[in-house]
């Protein structure tokens, strides 16, 4: 087990019928003048929005809208928040939505908090030391956003996405209602169920020696979340479903399945370069494509875990005698079931045909500042060679 520091310091508020506190919560912990972020229509027409409103209203709060948030959240908004908090004194940000508005809120802490733009911490690999505090109230089950230390953003114009890394990022408050879900499309939820999978596999499938307990818990968080995934799609009105996805999302993403082990994410630095490449692309759905891939690449350095993996999690028998037959096994496991819940596992469905490849490749690698860091550097063969196992 490798030396670990823990910090997580979300307030979580969970449950049915929550948004009447949002106002007594942000008033108590000293918010005056709020901005209510959000994305598209679906906010205000599911009545979600007007609840929020209503309830910062009834507790003396004043507020300032700003919607239009779009996946994959890109620098211009961001800076549009910045200006508009410094216009109107705002001194908390409220994100309504999924991960993009979340991490668009965060974008926006960081710059009116610390006078920079956060483009500045995203290309230099930087942290912010400082943040207006940010609230959440969740309706998509995916990012883990709305307690994690992480934040990712688009710049449009130079067609690249990178993630910002503080401790700050944390929002200090997050409400989670799972019946926010509900009207939440099957592909969506699909892609989210991947993104919770891909948050917890990434911090399993890498170095760290013996982690029994972070492996149980992440094990156990795996087999719940793809369990709950069926019965989701099956029935989108399933509370307990949607609240075990829910749950799941923020636990994944929270640094507590990564206790002892290291932290590295290069399934998911090589996904920003396909949504950044091809902005209709959705995170989760570049992730089920390429994870299949990348393991299938890296198996080999650590046979023993992804056996592991398949034996406890995916239900594979052990053989014993050849470990790395059940390792790949349970990867092409996983694969199905990503196709049992819609989840495309070919870049073609992506839209990214193979002349693409030499530009992605050459985009991570840039972006990553050379190889990206895995069980071995990947660097542009590797890549590619990922790349074609994904087709």
């Amino acid at each position: 087990m490798l030396n670990f520091t823990i910090h997580t310091t979300t307030e979580v508020v969970f449950g049915r019928d929550i948004e009447k506190d949002i106002g007594p919560k942000l008033k108590e912990i000293g918010a005056h003048r709020v901005l209510v972020h959000f994305g598209g229509s679906s906010a205000r027409s599911s009545g979600l929005l007007d609840r929020v409103e209503h309830s910062l209203f009834e507790a003396g709060l004043s507020f300032v809208e700003l919607g239009g948030v779009e996946p994959n959240p890109k620098i211009s908004m961001v800076r549009r928040g910045i200006e508009l908090c410094q216009r109107e004194g705002i001194d908390f940000i409220l994100a309504v939505g999924g991960g993009s508005v979340l991490d668009s809120a965060k974008g926006i802490g960081m710059g009116v908090a610390t006078g920079r733009d956060p483009w500045e911490f995203a290309a230099t690999g930087t942290a912010p030391d400082q943040t207006l505090p940010v609230g959440s109230v969740l309706t998509l089950s995916a990012s883990g956003s709305e307690t994690s230390n992480s934040c990712v953003l688009t710049n449009e114009e130079l067609k690249e996405k990178r993630g910002i890394t503080s401790q700050t990022n944390r929002p200090r408050i997050s409400f989670l209602n799972p019946e926010n879900t509900f009207t939440v499309s099957k592909f969506q939820t699909g892609c989210g169920i991947v993104d919770i999978m891909m948050h917890t596999l990434e911090r399993y499938l890498t170095a760290g020696g013996e982690t029994d307990i972070t492996d149980r818990i992440a094990e156990g968080l795996l087999i719940a979340t793809r369990d709950a995934g069926r019965r989701a799609i099956a029935d989108p009105n399933d509370y307990e479903a949607r609240a075990t996805l829910m749950w799941a999302g923020s636990i994944s993403h929270n640094n507590l399945t990564e206790c002892g082990r290291l932290r590295l994410f290069p399934v998911h630095k090589l996904e920003h370069e396909l949504s950044a490449f091809r902005d209709e692309i959705a995170h989760g759905a570049g992730l089920s494509v390429l994870f299949p891939a990348w393991a299938l690449y890296v198996m080999e350095h650590d046979v023993p875990r992804f056996a592991q993996l398949a034996h406890r999690v995916l239900g594979v028998e052990m053989d014993f005698s050849h470990p790395e037959r059940t390792a790949r096994d349970g990867i092409l496991t996983l694969k199905r079931f990503f196709e049992e819940i819609g989840m495309p596992v070919h870049m073609a469905q992506l839209g990214i045909k193979p002349e693409n490849y030499e530009t992605l490749a050459d985009n991570a690698i840039r972006t990553a500042g050379g190889p990206v860091k895995s069980y071995v550097p990947l660097d542009k063969p590797a890549i590619l060679e990922i790349f074609r196992l994904a087709e």
